[in-house]
This record gives C-alpha cells, sequence and structure tokens, in this order.
C-alpha cells in the first residue's frame, strides 16, 4: 500500500509542470508578422531556391499549427489579430480609402496586456489608420516605431500616406524615417534591419527590467516594391533570376538573418524559458511567376495555386510556428482549425488579464486547450473570408457573394458555386459541389447569416476622404519647429 502511494507520488510529481497552468503564466511574447510572405517562401517548406536557416531551425524547435488561417490582405488581418474578430466587424474593408482604418470602438488585446502589466511595442508596419486617433499609442501600445501607410513610401488619396522623404522612389527601403512613440526620426540601414534593432533593444531594456512584454515585429519586407540590399540580391541574380525575384527573394533572406539573431540574442540573455516567440505572416504568398534566364518559371507555393488577395485556401493559410522552450513541445504539429482572431483570448489568457465586459464580441477563442495538449479537443467552427475592396460608396451588398469563402474543419465554400473538400483536397484540386449540394446549402446559410450580421458593423463605408495625409503634415510641423533628429541605435 504504501510503496503504491510513493510510486503515485513520484509520477504527479514527474508530470509536465505547464499542464492546466499555461493561463495566468505572464511571458514575455514576441510575434513577428512579415508582409507577404507566405508558405512558399521557406525552405523547410519545400522552396529549394531559398535559403533560410533560422526559421528552419526554429520550425523544428516549435510547435506549428498546420491549420492555421488569416485574412487575405494585410489591414484586414491586423485588424482582426488585434480586436479578436472578423476584420469587416472593425470596419476594415479595405486597404486604403478611410476603409483601413480600425474602428475606434475596438478594444485590442495590447490594451488588455497593458492594463495587466505588460509593456507593449510595435516595430514595423500599422496601417490601421494614420490619423492621430488611430494610431498605436492610443490603440495600447506604450512604444511605437513605425512607418505610416500600408507600405514604406506609399500615398493614396484620403489619410493614408507615409512620411514625404520616404516617397522618394530611390532607395526607398533605405535610411527612412520613422515615427518613434511621438517624434519621427531618420535611420540608417535596410528598414528590416532597423525594426528588428529597434525590437531588440525594447525586448533587452524590458528583460533587463524583469516587465512582462508584448513585442509585435512587423517589417512591411517582402511587400512590394522588391527592393533588397546588393549582398541579398546578388546570389540570385548570379543565378539567373529577374530583378524582381531577387530582391523579393533577398528581402526574405534578410528577415531570416533578422530571426536569426533574435535568437542569437535570446540565447545571449539566456531568456528563451519565460518567453514565447511566434513567427507567422499576414496572408499568403505574393506572386508565383518569374523569370530565369530570361524563361517563365513558376515559384515554389507549398502547392497552394492562390495567394495573396485570394479567398482560395492559398490567400489565407499561412504558417505559424510557436516556440516557449521547456513548456510547448518540439517538433510537434496541430492540425486543429485556428485563426488569427484567437491571438487576443489566447495572450490574455496567457497574461491573466481580464479582457473587459462591454467591449466588441470577440470572434476566436483561446487556443490554450491546444498548447497544453496538441490532441486536446477543438469543436468545429466556420471562418469567414472575403476579399473585401468594392468599389468606395459602392453598396457593399453587391459583393455578397463574390470573393468569398467560409471554410470549416472539412469543407472550404468559395463564392456560392465551389467547394473544396480540404482534409481530402488542401490545394482545391476537385470542385466537388455538384456531389454535395447538401454541404453547399449549408454553407450557404451559414454565411449569408453572417454577413446579414456584420454590414451593419462596416462603419467606414461613408467615411470621407481626409482633405490631407497627417503623417504628412507632422512631418512638416515637426520640421518646422524642431528639425528631424537622427535615430539613437540602441545597444545590443
Amino acid at each position: 500500500m504504501k510503496r503504491s502511494l510513493l510510486i503515485l507520488l513520484i509520477s504527479v510529481a514527474a508530470a509536465p509542470l505547464f499542464a492546466n497552468e499555461l493561463k495566468g503564466s505572464r511571458p514575455n511574447i514576441i510575434f513577428v508578422m512579415p508582409d507577404d510572405q507566405g508558405m512558399g517562401d521557406l525552405s523547410v517548406l519545400g522552396n529549394d531556391v531559398l535559403r533560410t536557416p533560422n526559421l528552419d531551425r526554429f520550425y523544428e524547435m516549435s510547435t506549428r499549427f498546420t491549420e492555421f488561417h488569416v485574412s487575405p490582405t494585410c489591414a484586414p488581418t491586423r485588424a482582426a489579430l488585434l480586436s479578436g474578430r472578423h476584420e469587416f466587424r472593425n470596419g476594415v474593408t479595405h486597404t486604403i480609402k478611410e476603409r483601413e482604418r480600425m474602428a475606434l470602438s475596438t478594444t485590442t488585446f495590447a490594451e488588455v496586456l497593458a492594463g495587466s502589466g505588460y509593456r507593449t511595442g510595435i516595430f514595423g508596419k500599422w496601417h490601421l489608420g494614420d490619423e492621430d486617433k488611430y494610431q498605436p499609442y492610443n490603440r495600447g501600445f506604450s512604444d511605437v516605431f513605425i512607418h505610416g501607410a500600408g507600405g514604406i513610401g506609399q500615398k493614396f488619396p484620403g489619410s493614408c500616406a507615409d512620411f514625404p522623404p520616404n516617397q522618394n522612389k530611390e532607395g526607398r527601403y533605405f535610411d527612412n524615417v520613422i515615427l518613434e512613440n511621438d517624434t519621427i526620426v531618420k535611420t540608417k540601414g535596410f528598414c528590416t534591419d532597423v525594426f528588428f534593432e529597434a525590437a531588440l533593444g525594447f525586448i533587452k531594456e524590458n528583460h533587463e527590467s524583469g516587465t512582462p512584454y508584448f513585442a509585435f515585429i512587423t517589417p512591411n519586407a517582402p511587400h512590394g516594391p522588391m527592393i533588397a540590399p546588393e549582398n541579398y540580391k546578388k546570389r540570385f541574380l548570379d543565378d539567373g533570376w529577374d530583378e524582381n525575384t531577387a530582391g523579393r527573394y533577398g528581402m526574405i533572406e534578410n528577415i531570416d538573418d533578422n530571426f536569426g539573431l533574435l535568437m542569437e540574442k535570446l540565447d545571449e540573455w539566456d531568456a528563451w524559458e519565460n518567453t514565447l516567440v511566434i513567427f507567422t505572416t499576414d496572408n499568403g504568398q505574393a506572386g508565383k511567376g518569374a523569370k530565369k534566364d530570361g524563361e517563365k518559371v513558376f515559384l515554389h507555393t507549398a502547392g497552394f495555386k492562390s495567394g495573396k488577395g485570394s479567398v482560395h485556401e492559398g490567400g489565407s493559410h499561412v504558417p505559424s510556428f510557436w516556440r516557449w522552450k521547456g513548456v510547448l513541445d518540439e517538433g510537434a504539429d496541430i492540425k486543429a482549425l485556428t485563426a488569427h482572431i484567437d491571438i487576443y483570448e489566447t495572450f490574455c489568457d496567457l497574461a491573466g488579464a481580464e479582457i473587459p465586459d462591454g467591449i466588441q464580441q470577440i470572434d476566436g477563442r483561446t487556443m490554450l486547450p491546444l498548447l497544453e495538449d496538441t490532441e486536446a479537443d477543438w469543436a468545429d467552427r466556420h471562418l469567414f473570408f472575403h476579399q473585401g475592396r468594392w468599389e468606395k460608396e459602392e453598396d457593399p451588398n453587391l459583393s455578397q457573394h463574390k470573393n468569398y469563402a467560409v471554410r470549416n474543419t472539412r469543407w472550404r465554400l468559395v463564392n456560392h458555386v465551389e467547394l473544396y473538400e480540404i482534409s481530402n483536397d488542401p490545394y482545391e484540386s476537385t470542385n466537388v459541389a455538384d456531389q454535395y449540394p447538401e454541404v453547399v446549402a449549408e454553407l450557404r446559410k451559414v454565411y449569408d447569416q453572417w454577413w446579414k450580421e456584420t454590414v451593419p458593423l462596416m462603419v467606414n463605408e461613408d467615411a470621407p476622404f481626409a482633405e490631407k495625409h497627417p503623417q504628412g503634415a507632422r512631418y512638416e510641423k515637426q520640421l518646422a519647429e524642431k528639425g528631424i533628429p537622427d535615430w539613437e541605435t540602441p545597444e545590443l
């Protein structure tokens, strides 16, 4: 009897300490999300042209969500991620035309984390409104280091435009001016290097002070235009690739080097044990055509027939690698259908942060059960995708059945007439709508109900164009009053 009790006590003591204990564990969180990098843009996922050794190594050390989904384009993904609900329900139905601005009624998870004692920093791309009231420092971020608009140098009618010096076409991704908290500063070097450098300074400072933090690292690369440092392009040009592909692949290999620097610093600072590091991307792969030695070729897409902007599987299915040393399993795959809208409750649960009553309805669910047990039960669900981007002042209902998809674990319905059995046909080779009319009818019904509930929440549809570009006005005002100081590079 006593011997049996002793064996039981030893077994309990040897059980994983993290089981059912992740809630309120308050790890630091580093979330890295490049722009337009897809499933086909990693050598570990089958691309034999690219060299991404650091992300490949991180993949091997990580728990991987193999069915993780985002929105078809960038601002929508960011709105859904930060709000825990579909972007249209935050007013984000486009990437420009005042329809990229996240509704001011939305409470972001960054606000909730900040309220529970986390420092929260964003480094790179924001793209949820350039006007002051929409800026990240008013949406829960204590530390801000961003370019304007949806990409460095972009300029569109209305409020969406980057700072004027960045609009110079030559050297567009080098020596940029950046908004650091409330001051525009002049940086030196390639944009992705600078964003990671700023993020690492933030991480080091909080690591040394023992302050829990959330670092949101969002480089604009490898978004077009395809500009990379010459040393990153050279190998591809020497191998006969066209300039555009050399630039894009050069940007991706530069991201990999910067991710490697991040891992190196976490090693140096002995910071892995209390830090959750996540790598994902904001939409499917941008572009699959290229030229090599003057001949048209198709780039590796990890099997998907579509990419950025598409409501087919390749537009929303992205990498999602999670590492928390000693806590999450290494080399484990989680096949449950998950999405960006799940990040909100997951991060709040990890932080032990109470989500306030009376905020927006959360569409997602916490991923903690899956992090604690990769085989945990996970109820089936419906995820909704829509390209948006109808014309300004056009009735959204005219686009209800255009460029949309609804997904559950087994099926993906696209545009009312295409049905794919994703569980057996992940690359959508065969439309089986005629074989399963009852499934088509069911998914149409679910989608139409969702659309009906969502249209009233599209609060930016009638928004008039702003008369001026706010970041341009901010730049001109600071330039006249005190000039543009050089950015102080953090010591790492």
